[in-house]
C-alpha cells in the first residue's frame, strides 16, 4: 500500500484514469476460463514470496509469458507487488504486449487508484482479496473493474469469504490454499468450499501446485482452473504445463478423458 501510496503521489489520477481509457478494450477472461473438458491454467510471472522467499530471476517477464502461452496457459498472472514479490507493473505491460490471452494483475488491491492503473498498464483481469477488504470496498472495486471491462478474480480463504464473493456478484471466485497469515496449505480447502460457489460461477484453485497429482486433485474437486506460480517458474514451463494440462484433461462431473 505505500509502493501504491507513492505512485499516485507522483502520477497524478487523472493521467491514470486517461492511460486506463486509452487501452483497447479487455480481452475476456471469462471466455479464456469457461468450463471445458480439461482444466485451465492461470499461470503466473512470480520471482518470489514471503513463504517461500526468491525463486527464479525472470529477467524477461514477456518471454516467460510466451512460454507459458506456447505450453497452453489460457491466462498469465503476473505480480506486481515490489517489496515481497519483486513484481512491478513494468512487468505487466511487458507481458500483456508479449500474449494474445488475458493477463491478471495480481497484488494487493485495495483502492480505485489500483485498479484504474491495472487497466492503464494492460491488464485484463485484477485480483480482489475478500480477506482485504471490507463488504463495501470489495463491492466498490468489483463495479469499478467490471465498469472498466476488466474481470475480478475474487479470491477467498474461508465459507464466509466464498458467500462474500457470491453476494458482490462474483463470475470468477478462487480459493487460495495458502493462509495469509500462517503461510500454511491446505490443499483440501477448495474440495470443502467448492459447493458454496454458485452454479455458473468459474471456479478457481490457488497454490498448493506442484506436480501434476496436485493438478488432478483439485479438478477431481471441481476445479474448472488452476493457478499455478513456482512450479513453472523453477523448471521448463512448457514441459511442465503439458504435465498439468495432461493430468486436468478430464471432466470431473463422469470422470471422462480427453485427449
Amino acid at each position: 500500500m505505500e509502493d501504491a501510496a507513492d505512485r499516485e503521489r507522483t502520477r497524478p489520477l487523472k493521467d491514470v484514469e486517461a492511460a486506463a481509457a486509452a487501452r483497447p478494450p479487455a480481452r475476456d477472461a471469462l471466455a479464456a476460463l469457461a468450463p471445458a473438458g480439461h482444466v485451465k491454467i492461470i499461470a503466473e510471472v512470480k520471482r518470489a514470496s514471503p513463504s517461500r522467499g526468491h525463486l527464479a530471476a525472470i529477467p524477461d517477464p514477456a518471454l516467460q509469458a510466451r512460454r507459458y502461452e506456447t505450453g497452453g496457459a489460457s491466462v498469465v498472472s503476473v505480480l506486481t507487488e515490489g517489496r515481497r514479490f519483486k513484481g512491478s507493473l513494468a512487468d505487466l505491460e511487458s507481458v500483456h504486449d508479449a500474449v494474445g490471452i488475458p493477463v491478471l494483475r495480481k497484488d494487493f488491491i485495495a483502492t480505485d487508484y489500483q485498479v484504474l492503473e491495472a487497466r492503464a498498464a494492460g491488464a485484463d483481469l485484477v485480483l480482489l482479496i475478500v480477506a482485504a477488504l471490507d463488504q463495501p470496498t470489495l463491492e466498490r472495486l468489483h463495479a469499478l473493474t467490471l465498469d472498466l471491462g476488466m474481470t475480478p478474480l475474487v479470491e477467498a480463504h474461508s465459507a464466509d469469504e466464498v458467500d462474500r464473493a457470491a453476494e458482490v456478484g462474483a463470475r470468477l471466485i478462487g480459493v487460495n490454499a495458502r493462509d495469509l497469515s500462517t503461510f500454511e496449505l491446505d490443499a483440501d480447502l477448495f474440495g470443502r468450499l467448492v459447493d458454496r460457489i454458485p452454479d455458473g460461477v468459474v471456479k478457481v484453485a490457488e497454490s498448493a501446485v506442484l506436480a501434476p497429482a496436485d493438478v488432478t486433485h483439485y479438478r477431481r474437486a471441481g476445479a474448472d482452473a488452476v493457478l499455478i506460480g513456482e512450479a513453472l517458474v523453477t523448471g521448463d514451463p512448457v514441459a511442465t504445463l503439458a504435465d498439468f494440462l495432461e493430468a486436468g484433461a478430464f471432466d470431473p462431473r463422469d470422470g471422462r478423458q480427453y485427449a
